[in-house]
């Protein structure tokens, strides 16, 4: 059964910084293309990044200098990197492994990120 798992959320306050993990398990990792997503209560989930099989990022206005994603295909893991955070990157992030051509897309479990003073 296909497992990807966040961990790395918690309580920051703002200016601060948080490194995610998203572990997976029972996926051929390295040629899957990789995302965080985030919901706010209220909200639709949206990107924050993606990280493609080749290694190729995309990343939300929003968050653009601040985050970076990253992959280790050797421990098959997912990495979002979160500085200089503010309140409004509060939200339930989740990890994504998808390849488009098959249909083929996993979900997390996701993490609580807090931004406050």
């Amino acid at each position: 059964q296909v497992q990807l798992v966040e961990s790395g959320g918690g309580l920051v306050q703002p200016g601060g910084s948080l490194r995610l993990s998203c572990a997976a398990s029972e996926i051929a990792f390295s040629i899957y293309n990789m995302g965080w997503y985030r919901q706010a209560p209220g909200k639709e989930r949206e990107l924050v990044a993606q990280i493609t099989r080749g290694g190729s990022t995309n990343y939300a206005d929003s968050v653009k200098g601040r985050f970076t994603i990253s992959r280790d295909n050797a421990k098959n893991t997912v990495y979002l990197q979160m500085n200089s955070l503010k309140p409004e990157d509060t939200a339930v992030y989740y990890c994504n492994g998808y390849i488009s051509a098959v249909g083929y897309n996993y979900w997390g479990q996701g993490t609580q990120v807090t931004v406050s003073s």
